[in-house]
């Protein structure tokens, strides 16, 4: 198995420094980080990476078996760790892959030794006593128009999920690279996403982890940023003056800069 080409992995950066992967949520790739990139790069060894199904991988490896849950998911991180030969690497997620950097590193701790988390959510659903941001009638309305008209569905929900709709050409950027994916294949990963409850894995997380919210979320409102916070007794919680659930792209700068912050007190 070629893993390099199954997941269009791409190493940047400094030789001799410690390792970032940088892992992309639902409907994106790798170039949804590529605004932080150059600044991280300049101090850290970078590695980039795409899901099977998702932008430059080899979408023949997919299989709706594997990927039909996160740990699916969390395999290919481990895969991807394991062939660049990684040792203590600094895993950041945005979005779900922050849940998959979970189970990634309670797969592999030899090879993550930190999380950061951007804009992290464990469980989409309210429950009793938690508040996820979407009632079941929520979400069942989101996967059906999903699956009814997903080229429909991105025009729709993308600017929704990016914020600042004073810059619509956000939004637009994310509406394109949702309607690169295979429908099928966002279909399968859209309900994984939306339908998982990480809440129980959090309590195992003992490496040092950065939780990155926005002041405004539509997907993880900042109750969540709470939970996932209070549950990581390690973690250590960060409110960006940002709106929408890509502060990689809203706000770069913010995000680079904190991500940054965190990298330098595990020194």
């Amino acid at each position: 198995m070629d893993v390099r080409r199954r997941n269009n992995v791409n190493v940047i950066g400094r030789d001799d420094a410690p390792v970032l992967v940088l892992a992309h949520g639902f409907g994106c790739d790798q170039n949804m980080w590529r605004l932080v990139v150059p600044v991280l790069a300049e101090r850290y060894r970078v590695v980039l990476f795409d899901y099977v199904g998702s932008g430059g991988s080899d979408l023949s490896a997919w299989s709706e078996e594997r990927y039909s849950s996160l740990h699916g998911y969390a395999a290919d991180v481990v895969d991807v760790c394991a062939e660049v030969d990684l040792r203590q690497a600094v895993f950041v997620g945005h979005s779900v892959s922050a849940m998959v950097g979970v189970l990634a590193a309670r797969a592999a701790p030899e090879r993550i030794a930190a999380l950061v988390m951007v804009t992290p959510s464990p469980r989409y659903l309210d429950d009793e006593g938690y508040r996820g941001g979407f009632s079941t009638e929520d979400i069942d309305e989101l996967l059906d128009s999903l699956e009814a008209n997903y080229l429909g569905w991105s025009s729709a929900m993308a600017p929704v999920i990016m914020g600042n709709p004073e810059r619509p050409e956000l939004g637009q950027e994310l509406t394109n690279s949702f309607c690169a994916t295979d429908p099928d294949i966002a279909r399968v990963f859209a309900r994984t996403t939306f339908l998982t409850d990480s809440r129980e894995d959090l309590k195992g997380v003992s490496v040092p982890t950065l939780v990155l919210e926005c002041e405004q979320d539509a997907i993880a409102p900042r109750e969540v940023g709470a939970y996932v916070h209070t549950t990581i007794p390690s973690s250590r919680l960060v409110t960006l003056d940002a709106t929408g659930h890509c502060p990689q792209l809203s706000a770069p700068e913010a995000t680079a800069a904190e991500i940054l912050g965190f990298l330098e007190s595990l020194k």
